[in-house]
């Protein structure tokens, strides 16, 4: 679906690492993209679990949030929708008012044997997204844009508070880190916005502001791509 902000805006692009482990030199991670922005490890992760596990971040536009996750080793399956409203306004003429509480979100399901919690986390402030941009996200505004984790368990959340607060005495950007840790269920998405990205690779939003994501995190993770 053409969203109205697609096309010829200017904004922050994805960001992008050197390497996986400890600070790494900035560079340039695509086309119209700034400088990347150095972060360490989460020094806490979520405790070692046995079976699938769910974790739901929202970061803007749901359709680049998906194609970078997707490429994770580890994680099993990517869905997009939305998180924090409610079931009956879970739609996406409904949530793009801006008056539902919905932030567009995906649930992953990955494997904790694989790829953990916190190095999610680690892509999902890294790569996936600006946690600075407030109730926005490069070209897309409004609260249904917004930067927030929703932990499916104590664990997330003591994991996402903790990683939030180390990245805040980094003092890596320029502007605080306004990510919020929120509740709410997860609702998926209208059927022609999942893998999105992925079935429209010449759409000229993907092309824009979403490929330079996932070449940035292919270039920042590659020990963690697929």
């Amino acid at each position: 679906m053409l969203r109205a902000s697609a096309l010829g805006l200017a904004g922050l692009g994805a960001f992008a690492f050197a390497g996986a482990a400890g600070l790494v030199p900035p560079v340039f991670a695509g086309s119209g993209g700034d400088k990347a922005v150095a972060i360490p490890a989460a020094t806490i992760d979520v405790a070692p679990a046995t079976g699938d596990q769910v974790a739901v971040l929202a970061g803007g536009c749901f359709w680049g949030m998906e194609a970078v996750f997707e490429q994770v080793k580890g994680v099993k399956s990517v869905t997009s929708g939305y998180a924090g409203g409610t079931r009956a306004t879970a739609t996406y003429a409904q949530v793009m008012t801006d008056r539902t509480g919905h932030a567009e979100a995906i649930r992953m399901v990955y494997d904790p044997r694989v790829v953990s919690y916190a190095t999610l986390l680690r892509i999902y402030f890294s790569v996936a997204h600006d946690p600075t941009q407030l109730n926005r996200q490069g070209p897309d505004t409004g609260p249904s844009y917004r930067s927030a984790i929703f932990p499916q368990n104590p664990g997330q959340q003591r994991v996402a508070t903790a990683y939030i607060a180390q990245l805040g005495k980094t003092g890596a950007w320029p502007q605080p880190i306004v990510t919020k840790i929120e509740e709410g269920a997860f609702y998926r998405a209208e059927a022609e916005h999942q893998d999105f990205a992925r079935r429209n690779p010449a759409h000229p939003y993907i092309v824009r502001w979403d490929k330079p994501k996932v070449a940035a995190f292919r270039a920042a993770f590659p020990s963690l791509a697929r």
